[in-house]
């Protein structure tokens, strides 16, 4: 027994063994990532604060990811052309500058629904750009043969810091209010700045680049290799569907808090982390396979729409956290697997544009998602939107799994 946790850890870490670059960005994400969810938290309560409106809170969402849907895909083209760690320097000191104006606002009494909408929306138009440039970098920092265990170890401290972030803010907010939460965020910024300045361009592994590729025609050539790619294909719409109906935890899981089991913050933070346990989790046993898998990727699609239709019939604390982190865990299964199934799958000069696809579909509608679930949990309540997301996921990953398996494909290895 010894022994096999021994080979566990041993492969659910490897990649932060061998790669000095990874292990300084991880390091420096430890900090930054904890604080962006306990501004995530914040955002979403002062808007509650603010208007007391589940409508509101969706309209935050729209805000947020509003940038996705118009640039996502311009996006991919960028990273292709451009040196990763200098687009992310860039795009990490303007997320950080977004954190100091909303600090300001909160703190001096100015913020109101349009202003703290406006920032929601330049924090959303920085990371469109960010997040398909951290893919990417993953790659250079540890290769194809680690990518797959980066790629899970990166949700494994994403959704670390769901346990992390979401229980610090609802402390800080019950205690001194909203406006320390963007505070600590600014200053976290500071960490992930310096482990980038730190890395050693030799040790990256090489990217192909070429500035003269055209926007439209980037597009065009990410967007026709993934249609020709039926793994990537089906990836792409299973993510799209369950994301746009299901993720908007930032809308439903407040919504859940302060009007279906009517608690406070404190309570807030504590489901939030509670999802980011059971995401966690997750994460780590993605880490710890050998390789991508089309089953882990459609049995964590199951898992997560059979738990949001468990979550229509909550009415106690105790159950939704629960609930919340078996969602978190079918959560990270799903999402680790589509991630690294993409990017192992995709050719090395695509890779940004593919990730940008991903991440379009993974967030691309999430403003039309936001707001009807905002929209639905107004008309009936939380089970409504939860029913909805639930369903509409289970149908869309039966005629995955037809897809997948019966044309057999075999999964993407990634090298011990």
């Amino acid at each position: 027994m010894r022994a096999i946790s021994l080979v566990l850890r041993r492969r659910t870490f490897r990649s932060l063994r061998r790669h000095r670059n990874y292990r300084l960005f991880f390091t420096g994400q430890l900090v930054s990532v904890a604080g962006t969810w306990m501004q995530n938290i914040a955002l979403a309560w002062l808007v509650i604060e603010l208007s007391g409106s589940a409508l509101a809170v969706g309209a935050l969402a729209f805000c947020r990811f509003v940038p996705f849907l118009l640039l996502g895909l311009v996006a991919g083209v960028i990273v292709d052309r451009f040196d990763t760690r200098v687009l992310l320097l860039a795009t990490q000191g303007a997320a950080m500058a977004v954190s100091i104006a909303l600090a300001a606002v909160t703190l001096t009494g100015i913020a109101t629904l349009p202003v703290v909408y406006a920032l929601a929306a330049l924090g959303g138009l920085v990371l469109v750009f960010d997040a398909p440039g951290r893919q990417t970098l993953t790659f250079q920092m540890v290769g194809q043969s680690e990518l797959q265990n980066a790629v899970a170890l990166n949700s494994g401290l994403f959704n670390a810091s769901r346990v992390v972030g979401p229980a610090l803010a609802g402390l800080v907010i019950a205690a001194v209010g909203t406006g320390m939460c963007f505070v600590v965020n600014a200053v976290s910024f500071l960490s992930v700045l310096v482990s980038l300045r730190l890395m050693r361009e030799d040790e990256l592994f090489p990217v192909e680049k070429s500035r003269e590729t055209r926007v439209v025609a980037g597009i065009r050539e990410g967007l026709s290799w993934a249609w020709r790619s039926q793994l990537a294909r089906v990836v792409l719409v299973v993510v799209t569907v369950v994301s746009t109906v299901g993720f908007n935890f930032h809308v439903l899981v407040p919504l859940l808090a302060s009007q279906t089991l009517d608690v406070g913050p404190e309570v807030f933070g504590i489901l939030s982390a509670g999802f980011g346990l059971g995401a966690l989790v997750g994460a780590l046993a993605t880490a710890s396979l050998r390789e991508a898998s089309s089953r882990v990727f459609v049995g964590g699609a199951i898992g997560f729409s059979l738990v949001m239709l468990a979550l229509t019939l909550v009415h106690s604390v105790e159950v939704a956290l629960f609930l919340l982190f078996g969602l978190g865990l079918s959560f990270a299964l799903f999402t680790a697997s589509a991630n690294a199934l993409l990017q192992l799958a995709s050719p090395a000069h695509l890779r940004g544009r593919v990730m940008s696809l991903y991440l379009f579909a993974f967030a691309g509608l999430a403003p039309i998602g936001g707001l009807v679930a905002g929209w639905l949990a107004e008309q009936g309540g939380t089970p409504l939107a939860f029913g909805v997301a639930g369903t509409s996921g289970l149908a869309v990953i039966v005629w995955a799994a037809h897809e997948l398996f019966t044309t057999r494909l075999a999964p993407v290895r990634a090298e011990a």
